[in-house]
């Protein structure tokens, strides 16, 4: 993965801290993530298209959370309009470094769509809304 230090825009405010991140490709559209706490939980909230040119950000978000992170964390990805094999990688990775920690909250229809087409939905925790996430 390339090194996405430099891609981070980054704007906190309390309690939310938003990370807009600028494509590689010239082609590409920005996705963004927004981070906010819930009942212990930290909620990623993933705007955009995940390919293997944007998904970076997301991985390194995870992988930080993995290493640094107390308590659960909720994916938000009913925002998410297209994802990839790139993303169904990253979200295995995370799903192994965080265990019952990770949950993936309110798939969008592509997603719910690639999920089951890869069998993930039975491998992944997937939940309806954010709030059964932060809840179980």
């Amino acid at each position: 993965m390339p090194d996405t230090r430099d891609l981070f825009t980054h704007e906190a405010s309390a309690p939310t801290a938003r990370f807009i991140v600028l494509p590689q490709s010239s082609g590409g559209r920005p996705i963004r993530i927004d981070t906010r706490q819930d009942q212990g939980a930290l909620i990623l909230v993933v705007t955009g298209q995940l390919d293997l040119d944007s998904v970076a950000p997301l991985d390194e978000a995870l992988q930080r959370v993995a290493r640094d992170g107390d308590g659960p964390v909720v994916v938000d990805l009913s925002a998410v309009t297209f994802a990839d094999s790139a993303t169904v990688n990253v979200l295995l990775q995370a799903h192994d470094a965080l265990g019952t920690e990770l949950r993936l909250a309110a798939p969008s229809a592509a997603l719910e769509r690639l999920f089951a087409l890869t069998g993930l939905d039975t491998v992944l925790p997937l939940y309806e809304t954010v709030g059964k996430a932060v809840e179980a």
